[in-house]
């Protein structure tokens, strides 16, 4: 018998979009999603409150399991890819400023089964891809400390003042912090409206991924600014036993999906690509 190939279904015969115009995003653009998800969380405090302490519980979690598995090296750059997984913790904040700007009902039953129902499958993959990237991330900041200081694990106070005063600590830092700069670019541009993209939209995780990118190559300067405030803010959350994420995600997450709103273009406007 000859085998016989099956080709997927056009995106028009799926009524899925494949591209999208994207808008260029301003510093105001940003100020002004940061003011929208402000107003988002006052209207909703309950929701924004119940995700934070749940994304406080998965890392306090997450870095005890990392130093009870032996590799006390690697625990502050897992701390800092923690702000990978930012996107896909708010995923629930997005449904809930979605429903919110369109007047819909806001309950847990309603939020949860939109994620479910309208996300699945997609969500999911993309779920996969951010922690792929935390995994990668965490993985090669393990493998430059052996390339640096060897296969033996150190007292971590050994190593902060190993690296900041000598030739090869200050070379570590530097390799370390220009590998990490690319990837968070690079998982940056690929998350930064992807998941607010599958709550709203009937797309594929492949093409929410591309148009994040598109978007991030439209207004490079104020995204990469976004990302670096994102981080810095995250990073600030953490330092309290990630008690600040209690407060910090929320905003976060409602400012995010408001400027995913600005930066996808609605059909008929004037600033399609």
């Amino acid at each position: 018998m000859s085998d016989v190939q099956v080709s997927s279904p056009p995106a028009e015969a799926t009524g899925r979009k494949t591209e999208f115009a994207v808008r260029a995003i301003t510093v105001d653009d940003i100020s002004e999603a940061l003011t929208a998800g402000m107003r988002d969380f006052r209207a909703a405090p309950g929701y924004g409150l119940v995700f934070g302490i749940a994304c406080t519980l998965f890392g306090i979690v997450f870095v005890e399991t990392v130093m009870r598995s032996g590799y006390d090296y690697v625990v502050y750059p897992a701390i800092a890819g923690f702000t990978f997984v930012a996107p896909l913790a708010a995923i629930g904040l997005y449904e809930t400023s979605r429903r919110l700007e369109r007047g819909e009902t806001v309950s847990w039953r309603a939020v949860l089964s939109e994620i479910v129902s309208h996300g699945g499958r997609e969500l999911g993959f993309m779920s996969l891809v951010t922690m792929f990237g935390l995994l990668a991330w965490v993985y090669s900041a393990a493998i430059l400390y052996a390339l640096f200081f060897g296969l033996q694990p150190a007292d971590p106070g050994d190593i902060i003042a190993s690296a900041v005063a000598t030739p090869r600590g200050l070379v570590f830092l530097l390799v370390g912090n220009v590998v990490g700069a690319a990837m968070a670019l690079v998982l940056f541009s690929v998350s930064v409206v992807s998941y607010p993209m599958l709550i709203d939209r009937d797309v594929d995780f492949v093409t929410a991924m591309t148009t994040s990118i598109r978007v991030v190559s439209k207004s490079p300067a104020p995204l990469i600014g976004w990302g670096i405030f994102v981080a810095t803010m995250t990073g600030i959350a953490i330092l309290p036993m990630f008690l600040g994420l209690i407060v910090v995600l929320p905003l976060l997450g409602h400012a995010s999906w408001h400027l995913y709103r600005r930066a996808i273009a609605v059909e008929g406007s004037a600033r399609f690509d």
